[in-house]
């Protein structure tokens, strides 16, 4: 106020312009200062959403099992078809009928097994590349060990792993530690095949529903062709044929 000039009313025009700019500068400057500082939190935000939700998903891949067989298994395609390819050749060079129809049997209920354990191993593999892309330093380190261990072809157990990934994801979202003198059983990979198999059983009644639909539908033509044949013909015939029927 003392820089001021109101001698005249020129001076105090032009007093006035300059402070309005300053003004306006420094309003701009901080709302540009304001919008940097907001999208850069929304971007780390949106990582770590990401990063969350990707810790999360890998997380009910490696742990959503506490029963059953909790190891992974490494077997590849290529031995299972080696085995296929043995227990083929074996029936082939002396076993008789009777024999080789447990083994079909056998081998068939390993191959279906062996089926779903390559599909355990895809997806646990698909995770561990999540965790070591996205996960801390401790959880780096173990999965790089259990996918050594797949690479090796020895089964491979996570509940150390899961473990890591239940304290972040649970430190990350502010919740309160699991206590430590609760007994929580060891978790293995999530085993594949529920959800399809039901969706599966759903397609098949569905297909019964569309099935029966066509077979009324054949019914009830084949029923108005016979009627319009009968008429046709003659009286006597179609009351013959409906005392059969």
């Amino acid at each position: 106020m003392r820089n001021l000039d109101f001698s005249s009313w020129q001076t105090l025009l032009l007093s006035l312009v300059g402070l309005v700019l300053i003004t306006m500068v420094g309003v701009a400057l901080r709302l540009v200062a304001m919008q940097t500082i907001q999208q850069r939190r929304e971007r780390e935000n949106r990582q770590i959403n990401e990063r969350l939700r990707t810790l999360i998903a890998a997380y009910k891949t490696l742990g959503g099992s506490f029963t059953g067989n909790l190891e992974v298994d490494p077997t590849h395609l290529r031995d299972l078809r080696r085995r296929t390819e043995r227990v083929a050749s074996a029936a082939a060079t002396g076993a008789t009928e009777a024999e080789s129809a447990p083994a079909a049997v056998a081998s068939s209920g390993e191959s279906s097994g062996s089926d779903r354990a390559r599909r355990v191993r895809d997806a646990v593999e698909a995770a561990l590349s999540d965790i070591i892309l996205l996960g801390t330093e401790e959880q780096v380190r173990l999965a790089a060990r259990a996918a050594a261990e797949l690479a090796a072809g020895r089964p491979t157990h996570t509940a150390e792993l899961v473990v890591s990934l239940r304290d972040f994801i649970r430190r990350v979202l502010d919740l309160d530690p699991v206590p430590a003198d609760l007994p929580i059983p060891k978790q293995g990979p999530a085993r594949p095949g529920a959800a399809r198999g039901k969706g599966e059983g759903g397609g098949a009644r569905d297909d019964a529903r569309r099935g029966g639909g066509r077979g009324g539908g054949g019914g009830m033509g084949g029923g108005a062709m016979g009627a319009g044949m009968g008429l046709g013909i003659g009286g006597g015939l179609a009351i013959d044929d409906e005392h059969r029927g």
